[in-house]
């Protein structure tokens, strides 16, 4: 038998946390998974568990109700649940102890392993879990957009912080969110790490004293909570995380635990919006477009900004960035310049994703009143294209009610062969 796993896992190899005391039960659970992943120990001091989620990311959590484990468990499982809502998670025990089973039932644990069954029966079980939470747009981890700009100007600080407020406007539409709600998990993120800094706040009329760096020191304690009294928040309910006033302290941060925050964010937010737009750190802005599910590169029509973006994208490739997976939108259009969209994404090798136009008078006179031109002029050309680009994304990755489909109770097919606990159940249920 493999002794129980604590070290970090090898590189590719899925992870499993599995809080258990009997090392017997972890040696069975990392022999049953083996060819799935690596099952690593998850010790119930609320430190270490912190630090094993946040670093490992696991793809499920294993639960021991077996035993005197049951109310340890029980009360592990609502943390987990309501630190990290979208995560998998499994009780394990052995069919020969009901009251385990039972405790499991009523924890409402995603399914449950019989250690005493053949390991191929827990293969699976997860196997069936993960298969249906992949096809769960509701029970998918937040998704995040990186906009990319080579230099400052083009613009992609003001498209990042309209898209926040469309895309949010749209979450409450579609009866995802109340409006304005700042309570509920979901909604927007507007990630204001672009150059000049922390012009998202500004152009969103919005204060912040917790920044991005702040964020990052506070990563092992990130909560639901934190999120609500710490972020700075718009009127409209868009959450805005900002760089530090002082951009000494983002040296003091690793990329590795930058992107790291991005995903954590990830489990609290519908959808962030990542603003890269003149960042000058391309290990940093690398790390995060391998991360984010999609990847928009900002470019104008000025020979300045394709020269530039073009030397970006060339970095990218050097740091292992599938340049094939962005996309193109050109900012500013103007069809009085004799350079169209589509030599522009000729130029870069990217495909064209969308065009905005340039309305610089229709942004300014917006911006002088402390306004943003998406919430005052909804008709105007440029509100209309982010609204459509928001569309998109949010048609994308959302379904049409932003609430995941009805799943079926695999825990139905077991109550019938223990019919005394199935009785129990329902009366402690309607009581």
């Amino acid at each position: 038998m493999n002794a129980p796993r604590d070290s970090l896992p090898e590189t590719g190899a899925e992870t499993y946390l599995f809080a258990s005391p009997n090392s017997g039960h972890i040696n069975w659970l990392t022999d049953a998974l083996a060819r799935l992943g690596t099952v690593v120990n998850l010790p119930a001091e609320a430190k270490s568990l912190d630090e094993r989620m946040t670093l490992l990311g696991p793809a499920a959590v294993f639960l021991d109700f077996s035993g005197d484990h049951a109310a340890a468990a029980s009360e592990l499982h609502q943390r987990l649940k309501r630190e990290w809502p979208t995560l998998l998670v499994l009780a394990t025990g052995v069919s020969a102890e009901p009251a385990s089973m039972l405790a499991a039932l009523r924890a409402g644990v995603d399914d449950f392993v019989d250690m005493a069954a053949p390991p191929a029966d827990a293969v699976n079980t997860l196997r069936k879990l993960l298969d249906r939470q992949s096809s769960l747009p509701g029970r998918t981890r937040g998704r995040t957009l990186a906009l990319l700009g080579a230099r400052a100007g083009i613009g992609v600080t003001t498209l990042a912080a309209s898209l926040s407020l469309v895309l949010k406007d749209q979450l409450c539409q579609a009866g995802a969110m109340p409006r304005g709600g700042r309570n509920t998990r979901g909604g927007v993120a507007l990630l204001d790490l672009g150059l000049p800094a922390r012009d998202g706040l500004l152009y969103l009329d919005t204060q912040s004293g917790f920044s991005f760096v702040d964020g990052v020191r506070n990563l092992r304690r990130l909560d639901q909570t934190l999120l609500h009294t710490a972020l700075a928040h718009h009127a409209s309910g868009v959450a805005v995380l900002p760089l530090p006033a002082s951009l000494a302290q983002v040296r003091e941060i690793s990329h590795a635990d930058s992107v790291a925050l991005i995903k954590r964010l990830g489990d609290f937010f519908d959808f962030q919006i990542a603003d890269l737009g003149g960042f000058s750190t391309l290990d940093f802005v690398a790390q995060t477009v391998k991360a984010a599910p999609r990847s928009w590169v900002v470019c104008d029509q000025s020979i300045g900004a394709i020269v530039s973006t073009a030397t970006m994208l060339k970095e990218l490739r050097t740091r292992g960035v599938e340049t094939e997976r962005l996309s193109l939108v050109v900012n500013k259009f103007d069809n009085h310049v004799g350079l169209s969209a589509k030599d522009i994404a000729e130029r870069l090798e990217l495909p064209l994703h969308h065009v905005v136009p340039a309305r610089s008078t229709q942004l300014l006179a917006a911006a002088s009143r402390g306004e943003m031109l998406v919430r005052t002029a909804r008709s105007d050309a440029y509100s209309q294209a982010v609204a459509e680009l928001a569309r998109g994304l949010h048609q994308e990755f959302m379904s049409g009610t932003g609430q995941p489909p009805a799943r079926e109770s695999r825990w139905a097919a077991r109550m019938p062969r223990v019919p005394r606990l199935a009785g129990f159940w329902k009366s402690s249920s309607e009581g």
